[in-house]
């Protein structure tokens, strides 16, 4: 169970701690970085999915229940303080449900949630699934997202292995059907990439129906994979709105 989180900067005296989910394809590693620029109360917890880095040989999941169902009891050791959730596309659905589930079973609510680049619940994709085209037509809708470089797309080695990871996680984000239920009990922030061809912008506002408290929504200049380009507008973002959380006692400080 200790595979699932990576503590890139551990830090046991932080004041809270932020779970990081990944977009589909990615690994914990895209988040090694975060520590540094968020404040030093915070301990960057990145989730790490298996069949990729240290989980490589492990079967990947293709649908979100079976996902979670292993997953949370590997995340609830480590809700011993107050925590924050963030997803990046795949990611978002992810820390959602995650959240959804805690709800259910009675467990502390996240303090905050951060949805990037994913559309609000019940709000339809702008592109049909692709999880099961044959290679070279999913390899050209690929590229639609523009996150992966041609360079790598063109390398054969290198996408025999990495196709089966990128297939079963959009098998996860195509295949997802939420389930109605009541708004969480903390605030959700929403971020998207203005120039965003994969997730519209117009869906990202329905997401304040899934909260009972503070709903903020951020734009940034970008691609659907905004959060390499404006990775530091994006923690300065979550540092704020962290601020504005009203937790008892919690003091954020800049780095």
């Amino acid at each position: 169970m200790k595979n699932w989180i990576i503590f890139p900067q551990p830090n046991p005296q932080a004041t809270i701690r932020l779970f990081c989910f990944t977009y589909a394809g990615a690994s914990a590693s895209i988040f090694r970085t975060w520590a540094i620029h968020l404040s030093p109360e915070i301990e960057v917890c990145a989730v790490q999915l298996p069949g990729r880095e240290n989980r490589i040989k492990e079967p990947l999941f293709t649908q979100l229940a079976p996902l979670l169902q292993n997953f949370i009891p590997a995340l609830l050791p480590h809700l011993d303080r107050p925590f924050a959730f963030f997803g990046h596309s795949l990611g978002g659905i992810i820390c959602f449900e995650t959240a959804r589930y805690l709800c259910q079973i009675k467990q502390k609510s996240p303090l905050h949630l951060f949805i990037s680049a994913r559309q609000a619940p019940g709000e339809p994709d702008l592109h049909p699934p692709i999880h099961q085209l044959p290679d070279t037509e999913f390899l050209q809708e690929l590229r639609r997202f523009n996150g992966t470089p041609e360079s790598v797309l063109q390398n054969i080695e290198f996408m025999k292995f990495f196709l089966p990871i990128l297939r079963a996680d959009l098998a996860i984000a195509e295949t997802y059907v939420p389930i109605p239920q009541p708004p969480l009990d903390c605030p959700i922030s929403v971020f998207g990439g203005l120039e965003d061809k994969v997730t519209s912008p117009n869906s990202f506002d329905a997401w304040r129906q899934q909260t009972q408290k503070h709903f903020k929504l951020h734009m940034f200049p970008g691609n659907h994979f905004f959060i390499r380009s404006q990775q530091q507008k994006i923690l300065q973002a979550i540092l704020c709105d962290l601020q504005h959380t009203s937790i008892q006692n919690l003091h954020l400080t800049l780095p």
